[in-house]
């Protein structure tokens, strides 16, 4: 809800020598030094509108055009509760970044807000999941986009991508081209600057929602009532099972978080475009399930990465709508890796800048006022992944660190409440401090739901990311040289 109301100065943060692991940075240092970076400033460019479109750009796609496909043989016809449980999950820590960013408007998203009131191993802890959740979650998202080119280019020319060179390893292919390609596409509209980035990406989010009405609209003619039972085959477990997967379909919501350097009024617009983002993807996905299992058997999905598209070639009789949906979803997935990619790229300039990853992640072109550098090295390590990774291994690694990058978030909103009494807040999670409880017990439960292959990649993960912290942040950091 919005604090119209005129807000008391905010007193600054004394400097107390701490313990370099608890060591914060003060709200007022993190907001005082947004769009500073190596050479060069990033520019406030963004709408409310854009920011909108950045996280629905992030959020929209694969989670629907291909996820579908895993979760659904999972849950059976009741993977639309999935989705809502999902859905409800992300709508918890949706309101606790909404408060964040409002107050602390900057690009590190929920690094920064570690900074501010955990301290920077928290911060350090917090940022390397979300290089887990953006990098990886923009290589999963590659790698589904490969495979409704191919619906594509079957239903136009009549050729498909062998699989040797659309499949990636362990996936029966040796390399998947496309994905990498789709990678270095977004990477060169990055590399022209936030205000041009946007305006493509807003055009690609308008096909993506109009592809998504239209199957809607045909799909519900194909629906029989039989496939809806039984509505749980596999019981709460498989629900419980399918909505962990899916909540790999919402993390684009705090994309709009991470442009908080680049909005032109993020204190009111950052706040309202997450919440209108999330709102917006929830109605799509929940529609779009239950109207494709309603068209489609539920076991029927397993093994496919094209569903949407088959089911509307089976109820039109024709190749055409199916095609249709494919060019829709080339586009939609094409506009999440672009958006997530974006995301990726700003919080590694804020850690930079923090001097917690190298500095070249923090360098501004002068011309574009884009952190070039920075793009074209995590464009470069996304499409590695996106080549030689298969797409399930992805989508779960991707889930685990952004269920604990948004717990963190929620016990953030608590403590600066109590912390920082007199900080300027255009928004305010209702129902405090019950709701960020409720949103750091769901994101606990449903890190508790992704199986055990999942926790050994996290912990290997943590592991490297524990060495790199303190072989190079932990002494690097700007705090750490600003105490020498």
């Amino acid at each position: 809800m919005l604090d119209h109301g005129q807000a008391p100065p905010v007193t600054t943060e004394p400097r107390r020598p701490a313990h370099p692991l608890l060591r914060r940075k003060p709200v007022e240092q993190l907001v005082a030094e947004g769009g500073q970076g190596e050479g060069g400033m990033l520019r406030r460019s963004l709408t409310m509108w854009q920011l909108t479109m950045i996280s629905i750009g992030a959020t929209l796609g694969t989670g629907i055009f291909v996820v579908l496909g895993e979760a659904a043989p999972k849950a059976g016809p009741a993977v639309t509760i999935s989705f809502v449980i999902a859905g409800l999950t992300a709508l918890f820590s949706a309101l606790s970044y909404a408060e964040l960013a409002g107050s602390v408007p900057v690009s590190g998203s929920s690094y920064s807000y570690s900074y501010a009131t955990m301290g920077e191993f928290i911060a350090w802890v917090c940022g390397w999941c979300l290089v887990l959740e953006y990098a990886v979650s923009v290589a999963a998202v590659a790698v589904g986009w490969g495979q409704y080119l191919n619906e594509l280019l079957d239903g136009t020319v009549g050729f498909t991508i062998p699989e040797t060179l659309s499949n990636p390893l362990g996936d029966g292919g040796w390399i998947n081209l496309p994905s990498l390609v789709v990678v270095l596409l977004a990477m060169v509209f990055l590399m022209r600057g936030a205000k041009e980035s946007a305006r493509v990406n807003t055009i690609m989010v308008a096909v993506k929602i109009v592809t998504l009405v239209l199957f809607i609209g045909i799909g519900v003619m194909g629906i029989k009532s039989g496939n809806y039972a039984p509505l749980a085959p596999l019981g709460i477990t498989g629900i419980s099972a399918a909505a962990s997967t899916l909540f790999f379909s919402y993390i684009g919501f705090d994309a709009a978080s991470t442009a908080g350097e680049e909005a032109k009024d993020p204190k009111k617009d950052l706040p309202r475009a997450i919440m209108l983002s999330l709102g917006i993807v929830t109605v799509l996905y929940v529609l779009v399930a239950f109207v494709a299992v309603g068209a489609m058997p539920w076991q029927d999905f397993e093994g496919t990465e094209a569903a949407l598209a088959q089911i509307m070639t089976d109820v039109t009789g024709t190749s055409i709508w199916g095609v249709v949906l494919a060019a829709g979803a080339v586009v939609a997935i094409a506009s999440v890796v672009f958006a997530v990619l974006y995301g990726q790229t700003r919080i590694l300039f804020a850690m930079s800048r923090d001097g917690l990853v190298p500095k070249v992640f923090a360098k501004v072109d002068e011309k574009s006022g884009a952190p070039r550098a920075n793009v074209v090295i995590v464009s470069l390590f996304c499409g590695a992944l996106a080549a030689f990774i298969p797409l399930g291994e992805l989508a779960n690694a991707t889930s685990i660190g952004t269920l604990f990058a948004f717990a963190l978030v929620n016990v953030a909103v608590v403590i600066l409440r109590y912390t920082k009494r007199d900080l300027p807040r255009t928004f305010k999670v209702a129902l405090f401090p019950v709701t960020p409880i409720l949103g750091f017990i769901a994101c606990g439960w449903m890190m508790y739901s992704l199986p055990t292959a999942t926790w050994v990649a996290f912990g290997v993960w943590m592991a490297v990311g524990l060495v790199v912290y303190f072989l190079y942040g932990m002494r690097r950091s700007t705090l750490a040289t600003a105490e020498k």
